[in-house]
């Protein structure tokens, strides 16, 4: 089964992919960009779409973006707690050896990434 993980947030979208147990980081997107996550789902054949939520106001914002893309996309989409995934992917990056320009470009999606992970690890 093929997952998309998104780390979701007002400016940006942090997109991670699994193609079975693995999942790893994919792109950094703009908010609005919802016809890149279309063109993504179909070709990488995504089945479900895992959206990281954390507390308060975002994680309202996090499950409503959620339950749009299902709607729109006519996918099943799941939510994961994803407080700490970017400190999390700030550390793996770091020990990893990546340059803190390159860390802080991709920075969304390897805490897309690591929120996806924990899904899965959570779900096999």
């Amino acid at each position: 089964m093929t997952f998309l993980g998104i780390d979701y947030g007002r400016s940006k979208l942090g997109l991670a992919i699994a193609y079975g147990s693995l999942a790893e980081p994919l792109v950094v997107l703009k908010s609005e960009e919802l016809e890149k996550i279309k063109e993504i789902v179909k070709k990488e054949k995504v089945e479900k779409i895992i959206v990281g939520v954390s507390d308060g106001e975002m994680g309202k914002e996090s499950r409503d973006f959620g339950l749009k893309l299902s709607q729109e996309l006519g996918l099943p989409v799941d939510f994961q707690d994803e407080n700490l995934s970017s400190i999390d992917a700030q550390r793996f990056a770091i020990e990893a050896g990546i340059k803190r320009s390159k860390r802080k470009a991709l920075e969304d999606s390897y805490a897309a990434a690591v929120m996806l992970q924990n899904y899965l690890d959570n779900h096999s």
